[in-house]
């Protein structure tokens, strides 16, 4: 029987000028917000305090713009990064143009907008991603730009979750579509 586990992206695969959608769109609740805002210790009232946030130019509180970017991002991981990452090496020019409020739907997508082979550490390169979330209605509400180092296909570390040999893996991995 044929075995196909799921993984990212290898860095011959990435493709600049390649747009990923990421689906499906997570719909945000006023629970998630609160939890996310608690949970790393943000005491902002616009995203907790209902009564202040009616009084500010939104008239109600937003959701926690930490909660979207970390949705956007995390959106991208099955498809792009699981199990082909090495690290994530920062993040840049990171805006959130829009509010994202209770009830929205958040759909991801990602651009491959450069790639290249890391100078210091073989088999591995450094491949830049343009994140943008936008809300059910098509409004961009996030974008980031981030750089992850990922694994070139012939040197994965044997035992890693990408497996030991990505061939048996996926015989196809080699062509585009060869990814779940």
């Amino acid at each position: 029987m044929r075995e196909i586990e799921q993984r990212g992206l290898y860095y011959e695969e990435f493709e600049p000028e390649t747009r990923y959608l990421h689906r499906p769109g997570r719909t945000v609740t006023e629970a998630d917000n609160v939890l996310f805002t608690t949970l790393t210790m943000n005491t902002q009232a616009l995203h907790l305090d209902a009564a202040w946030s009616a009084r500010q130019p939104f008239g109600e509180r937003l959701v926690n713009s930490m909660f979207t970017l970390a949705t956007i991002v995390g959106a991208s991981v099955a498809q792009l990064t699981q199990g082909t990452i090495v690290a994530n090496l920062g993040f840049s020019e990171v805006s959130f143009p829009h509010p994202l409020h209770h009830g929205d739907t958040l759909y991801s997508e990602t651009v491959v907008i450069g790639k290249r082979l890391s100078a210091s550490r073989p088999g591995q390169g450094i491949v830049t991603l343009e994140h943008t979330g936008r809300n059910q209605d098509g409004v961009v509400v996030a974008t980031a730009t981030r750089q992850v180092m990922v694994w070139c296909r012939d040197a994965v570390p044997t035992g890693s979750v990408a497996g030991d040999d990505p061939e048996a893996l996926d015989p196809g991995a080699g062509e585009p579509d060869g990814m779940l």
